[in-house]
């Protein structure tokens, strides 16, 4: 069984943490500390930990910010000597954000610093929601940063939607302001810093679709294979979504004289186990056709209506007259995201977002 994530944040690490803040000063209470944020401690959850550890810093460091931040940064790993970094600056980032908003380009610079050595995506938000110009005409320099990790965070830490953060309501109504910042990264040498990339436009296309589908059509004339892999990331829930103009950013037209046919290897199953897939395709057009496969399971919910869920299959080139067959197995097992309910559920073939075909079973939870 996989280590629970609150184990990220255990007592080592606030003995760790401690023993590194009081080595560089004498202005720290170390006892008090690990009284403060050890007390309780493994009953909480992995946030309420973090939490906890940020409480016992204010309660310990010096109260004028400089002070504090001056001694958080000489806590940071250099030059090959160890220090606070991973899971352990969390708390400290978490630090910044509350007490650091009267001192905001040096708890910025501080920011910058940390990141490379864990992330400062969480701390940097609440700046961007206080000030959003003056947090952005900082982060927007961070994109062409030596380093890798501060280029990403001008990325992540801005994403609309960042999972796990505080959300930017000012960036989910208006994102044009950090487009320039996307723009920058877009062909980033770095796949962690594309990445992050892709997934704050996939943010932004959940309430601006037709941003995200005409910011893609303006970048990927000939773009690199890396550049167009980072936009059709960016753009997966658009193409589940069967959104028209992203569909064409691919290649993907409306499908056009294409008929299929979805068969299930049986009618009833029960959960845990997995129901098998067949789909037949013809195409009757006389010029060939590009189309991506998907399918959505209707899941039953507990008022007997259906909620569906879209799945990636494959793409594939349907030649003039042409037919494909294509086989899969989708596992019905349990999941900490959805609940099943007995009934009858549906699976609907999405040929480039439109509906082609469907079949139903009854599924069992025991």
């Amino acid at each position: 069984m996989a280590e629970p994530l609150k184990n990220l944040l255990h007592p080592g690490v606030v003995m760790d943490i401690a023993d590194r803040i009081a080595r560089d000063t004498n202005a720290f209470d170390r006892e008090k500390f690990l009284r403060l944020a050890g007390d309780g401690l493994e009953a909480l959850e992995l946030m309420q930990r973090s939490l906890k550890i940020r409480d016992a810093l204010v309660e310990t460091l010096p109260q004028p910010f400089a002070e504090a931040a001056e001694i958080l940064a000489a806590c940071l790993p250099r030059d090959g000597v160890p220090g606070i970094d991973g899971w352990a600056l969390l708390p400290v980032s978490q630090f910044v954000a509350l007490r650091g908003l009267g001192d905001f380009d040096l708890s910025l610079s501080l920011l910058r610093a940390l990141t490379p050595h864990f992330t400062g995506e969480f701390g940097i938000r609440v700046f961007i929601d206080h000030d959003q110009d003056r947090a952005l005409a900082t982060i927007r320099t961070w994109s062409g940063d030596a380093n890798h990790h501060v280029r990403r965070l001008a990325s992540e830490g801005t994403r609309p939607r960042l999972p796990w953060a505080m959300r930017l309501p000012k960036l989910i109504r208006d994102p044009k302001p950090i487009l320039p910042i996307l723009t920058a990264l877009l062909d980033d040498p770095e796949d962690y810093v594309r990445r992050s990339v892709a997934n704050s436009l996939n943010d932004i296309a959940k309430d601006h679709p037709d941003m995200v589908a005409a910011f893609v059509a303006e970048h990927i004339g000939d773009a690199s294979p890396e550049r167009r892999q980072l936009l059709r990331h960016a753009s997966r829930t658009l193409l589940k979504q069967g959104h028209s103009a992203a569909l064409s950013n691919f290649g993907f037209a409306a499908p056009s004289r294409i008929h299929a046919h979805l068969s299930l290897d049986r009618s009833e199953i029960v959960r845990g186990e997995s129901l098998g897939l067949r789909l037949a395709i013809s195409h009757q057009a006389k010029t060939s056709q590009k189309v991506m496969i998907d399918y959505a399971v209707h899941h039953r919910k507990a008022n007997g209506s259906t909620s569906p869920k879209v799945f990636k299959w494959t793409s594939a080139t349907l030649a003039p007259g042409g037919s494909i067959e294509i086989e899969k197995r989708h596992a019905i097992r349990p999941i900490t995201t959805r609940r099943y309910y007995a009934g009858t559920h549906r699976i609907v073939i999405l040929v480039n977002g439109q509906e082609a075909a469907e079949a139903g079973f009854e599924l069992a939870l025991e």
